[in-house]
């Protein structure tokens, strides 16, 4: 079975050197922490990096606090948040709204508890969430939702559901925008080029190519790169690099 994609990726072996190895992402998570001062900051990360020794360097080393998101990868946390949230029928105690970048309108719906902190197996644990997403196609009426989980070394004192709920639609937003079309899309953490400027130079296009098409106002980037995938005369076209679009400017 191939490796996920969002599981791997590439590191430099040594100073000044052009050899890379794989790795995963919670190894180079703190590497990635370590210049930057983030004492008293929020730190946001999807599932990958809900790890014991992640939290404990974030909270105990840096004096930062983290907002994670727990999936199955974290089964038995998983399992007890879930089963808290799972019958609650209280009215959710904040409630975002957001007409979205792709045709489409989210609301986004948030409940907290800060009675798991001692029950859970996690270091750290402030409270733990659930946040309800619908998903409303404007052009079809379809509706869709899911439900998230998570955690927050933040105390109610400290990140009232308002806040946590920025948070996570922050974070969110940042995978969706460019990080999130460069990982599935062009299934980047995977890509063999991995010498010289090449990774980076090639990361250069692609994010190129992704404000292309977004200028264009898109529906769907994923749906009109797989458009232009099939038809070379149709990337000119949309570029407006064809002999009939360089005619009209010439007149």
């Amino acid at each position: 079975m191939l490796p996920h994609p969002k599981k791997v990726g590439t590191i430099p072996v040594g100073n000044n050197s052009e050899e890379v190895k794989q790795t995963n992402e919670i190894k180079v998570a703190a590497p990635l922490l370590a210049p930057l001062e983030i004492e008293n900051k929020d730190i946001t990360a999807d599932a990958l990096h809900t790890q014991w020794k992640l939290a404990r360097y974030l909270v105990e080393e840096r004096k930062a606090h983290y907002y994670f998101t727990v999936k199955d990868n974290q089964p038995t946390l998983l399992d007890d948040i879930s089963f808290h949230f799972k019958n609650n029928k209280s009215e959710p105690e904040a409630v975002d709204i957001s007409a979205g970048d792709h045709g489409r309108i989210e609301t986004r719906k948030i409940w907290t508890t800060s009675e798991l902190n001692e029950y859970v197996s996690f270091p750290h644990v402030g409270q733990a969430f659930a946040i309800e997403r619908e998903f409303i196609d404007k052009r079809t009426g379809a509706v869709s939702k899911d439900l998230v989980y998570g955690i927050t070394s933040r105390k109610k004192e400290e990140a009232d559901p308002n806040r946590i709920l920025k948070r996570i639609r922050g974070h969110w937003s940042i995978e969706n925008s460019c990080h999130y079309i460069l990982d599935w899309n062009y299934d980047e953490d995977r890509c063999r080029i991995r010498t010289g400027y090449g990774p980076e130079n090639i990361t250069r296009l692609r994010k190129f190519a992704i404000s292309v098409i977004k200028s264009k106002k898109v529906y769907s980037v994923a749906q009109k790169m797989r458009e232009l995938s099939f038809n070379v005369r149709a990337v000119f076209d949309y570029l407006k690099m064809t002999k009939k679009f360089q005619t009209t400017i010439a007149e």
